[in-house]
């Protein structure tokens, strides 16, 4: 059996690796020692762009807003609320502090929370509930309050 200090800090790398790289994560294998962490996302490589989402244009960079976005820290599934049922962390409206969580976002297993890095008032979620979202998407507008 490994030893789940070993395997929680190969998550924790892995978890920072992915956070790192600039483009899509198909495969990652990390290991120390006897005990070793693969993860693989299957279709990776066949997933194409649809079309826009309209919610994503106050995100646009070059907007002519001063709008701010709070950005998914890894790859992995987007929960607006702490656990089913339970209200969101925020909504349209509510002001939100630095570092205050707005979202949470799960990989491998392992529940990340997303944090505002300004003040501001939430202006559009843009991510839904148990999506799949990719490293550094939009997920919560915010203009400055």
């Amino acid at each position: 059996m490994p030893d789940d200090a070993v395997l929680a800090g190969l998550r924790r790398h892995a978890r920072a690796l992915a956070a790192e790289l600039t483009g899509p994560v198909r495969r990652v294998r990390l290991s120390s020692g006897q005990t070793a962490l693969e993860v693989e996302w299957h279709g990776a490589a066949e997933q194409t762009p649809g079309p826009p989402d309209p919610r994503a244009e106050a995100a646009a960079p070059g907007g002519e807003t001063d709008r701010a976005v709070v950005r998914s820290p890894i790859v992995g599934t987007f929960y607006r609320a702490p656990e089913p049922g339970a209200a969101p962390f925020v909504a349209v409206g509510d002001l939100v502090r630095p570092g205050q969580v707005v979202g949470i976002v799960e990989a491998m297993k392992l529940m990340n929370e997303v944090t505002a890095d300004r003040a501001g008032r939430v202006t559009a979620v843009l991510a839904d509930d148990a999506a799949a979202v990719e490293y550094d998407q939009p997920l919560v507008a915010l203009e400055p309050a």
